[in-house]
């Protein structure tokens, strides 16, 4: 997937050159009138935690940047019906998630979603001793190597926070499919994990 021109500018050519740090709401309303400085300082704020999520779902970081690209584009250019219901990063999340799985499905050679899962970058904030951070990346490479509709299951409920209702409505599958696919995606984990731990044991 390649950039379109419009969502290039949008992420390069706002003047990111700021006399003082503004507040949040005021970078919100700044964005609804379509100014281009706020436009960049939101897109500052939550473009790596925006780019895990996308990573996470697709699976490929080229294309989780161009996913997350096209999500801050609808989001800039929707931004007006964001009520503040709910916090302005977890509006945000979302349209990343539903951009993220309408790049999925528009995959032709993938199998639906119901019938498999997503893959799983886990940790966005991780310490730095050594041996947990090994861990971590065991985890990560394991969860790359799920089918796909069980990364994504993992990865909603997981990761992102979801709960099965809120899965099932997002991924347009029941709640019992969503409590399933967890279910038969955690007990794979932990059997790739342990093949990979008999491997270098």
């Amino acid at each position: 997937m390649q950039h379109s021109q419009k969502q290039v500018v949008i992420v390069t050519e706002i003047d990111g050159h700021e006399s003082y740090r503004p507040g949040h709401q005021e970078l919100i309303a700044g964005c609804m009138r379509g100014e281009r400085n706020a436009q960049f300082e939101i897109y500052r704020r939550y473009q790596a935690a925006m780019y895990h999520t996308a990573l996470r779902i697709v699976g490929d970081p080229d294309d989780a940047e161009d996913v997350m690209q096209e999500a801050f584009l609808k989001a800039f250019t929707r931004i007006r019906t964001y009520r503040g219901e709910v916090s302005f990063g977890a509006w945000l999340k979302k349209i990343v998630i539903h951009k993220a799985l309408d790049f999925l499905r528009s995959k032709r050679d993938h199998t639906p979603l119901e019938e498999v899962g997503e893959m799983e970058d886990s940790s966005e904030e991780e310490t730095g001793n050594g041996d947990i951070h090994l861990e971590v990346e065991l985890i990560k490479r394991a969860v790359a190597c799920l089918p796909e509709g069980y990364r994504v299951v993992l990865s909603l409920i997981l990761f992102e926070g979801y709960d099965h209702e809120e899965v099932s409505e997002i991924l347009n599958i029941s709640n019992a499919t969503s409590r399933t696919q967890y279910h038969r995606a955690k007990k794979k984990l932990l059997e790739l994990l342990k093949k990979k731990d008999e491997h270098h044991g």
